[in-house]
């Protein structure tokens, strides 16, 4: 920026409750204003000019090794998250999830800007934000005003978040004395919501700064990281392909598994947690049980983790390829219109075989019924659509002496 528009900022920041923040050339020069309006100034060069001029003005110049105001992360395990494509992409999936959100843009210590953001006009915010511009995602604001009024505290500093008839979003910081004035504010807002100014009570859905155009996040400052923020960075972390530990948490109704792999939830799908048939998901896996599964795919836009228990796991159907043109005896497990299925091997996730209707004669439902057993060839093994194909050569049906059954 210009000297002139740099000296524009060092008095604002010099003001009761100016705007602040940090005014460097990285590895040349920095003025920090701190909380007490002290100024600090730092050069990579000698100064000795500079500061006579200073004592001259009848100010007192002091020497310090470092600012107390340098940038230094206030968690040095977050990864700050950039505002790059992958954010703004997992943003246009949020916005159509909620419909809404409101987009928090703080683009200096103590001074930010409120924008609801919809599908239609998120690009359009997008490119008017502040230079490096820390950005907080949240929920839509509430349309029943009474709502976000029965949400204030009883005491506390909460920030008040108001949308206009007109659209237009304007926030206020008070306190317990200042409630009953913003209660009959808000009775003419569209929308309100009421967010905590303490650590850690609220937080919004996740956060970013903006990196500069060339991609490189330069901003001297770091948000507050969110569970959100957590999962991006443990996601940024994983690769397809990749083999992961985790705990069986639930087993859902729809046979979906979820697993915590290191506080960050991934599934497996049915067809994922075995080679073999089964009945259930319970059949395979149990809550609590400690599992090793595959990464499959790491979705940054929809934060989703799906895994693979049986690519760790030896397939067993090549096993039963090899025995392809031999004679084995099982029981018929199902019956359907175009044959009946025979179990191949001797278990209970045994492989199962169909036996075409065209080799069982006339209405074989008639004549055959699950828990029959079968003799039958393996006739096919086709590993790639994972079918294997009976050729029958005897049947044996229980009790078939005293029912009359082939």
């Amino acid at each position: 920026m210009s000297i002139a528009v740099a000296l524009e900022l060092v008095r604002a920041m010099l003001r009761d409750s100016g705007a602040w923040c940090r005014l460097e050339a990285e590895g040349s020069f920095a003025v920090h204003v701190g909380w007490d309006q002290y100024l600090y100034v730092g050069s990579s060069r000698p100064c000795e000019a500079a500061l006579a001029r200073t004592r001259s003005l009848g100010l007192f110049p002091e020497r310090l090794d470092a600012s107390p105001y340098d940038f230094a992360p206030d968690d040095p395990q977050h990864v700050q998250r950039p505002a790059d494509a992958d954010f703004w992409a997992r943003l246009q999936w949020t916005v159509s999830a909620h419909r809404a959100v409101f987009l928090e843009e703080i683009f200096a210590g103590n001074a930010s800007r409120w924008h609801r953001l919809t599908r239609d006009n998120i690009e359009t915010v997008r490119f008017q934000l502040a230079p490096r511009a820390q950005l907080a995602i949240w929920p839509d604001l509430l349309t029943d005003v009474d709502k976000a009024v029965a949400a204030l505290p009883d005491e506390g500093l909460v920030e008040i978040v108001r949308e206009d008839e007109d659209g237009q979003i304007t926030s206020t910081v008070v306190d317990e004395t200042q409630f009953e004035a913003v209660t009959s504010h808000l009775a003419g807002a569209r929308a309100a919501g009421v967010v905590s100014m303490y650590a850690g009570e609220d937080l919004p859905l996740f956060t970013a700064v903006l990196p500069d155009s060339d991609g490189v996040l330069r901003a001297r400052w770091q948000t507050e990281p969110t569970p959100g923020d957590r999962d991006w960075a443990f996601l940024k972390t994983l690769r397809r392909g990749q083999v992961v530990t985790g705990t069986v948490q639930t087993i859902a109704g729809f046979g979906v598994t979820f697993v915590d792999i290191g506080g960050f939830t991934a599934m497996i799908n049915v067809p994922e947690l075995s080679w073999r048939p089964f009945g259930h998901p319970s059949d395979v896996v149990s809550v609590g049980q400690e599992i090793t599964a595959e990464v499959l795919d790491v979705d940054m836009i929809r934060e989703r983790v799906p895994l693979s228990l049986r690519a760790v796991r030896e397939d067993p159907l090549p096993e039963v390829a090899r025995r392809t043109g031999q004679v084995v005896t099982g029981p018929v497990t199902k019956i359907v219109p175009f044959g009946v299925f025979v179990r191949v091997e001797d278990r209970p996730d045994g492989f199962e075989g169909l036996v075409h209707t065209s080799e069982l004669g006339d209405s074989p439902e008639d004549t055959i019924e699950v828990g029959d057993t079968l003799t039958v060839k393996i006739a096919e093994v086709d590993l790639v659509r994972r079918r294997i194909v009976l050729s029958l050569v005897q049947t044996f049906a229980s009790g078939a002496e005293d029912q009359g059954h082939a």
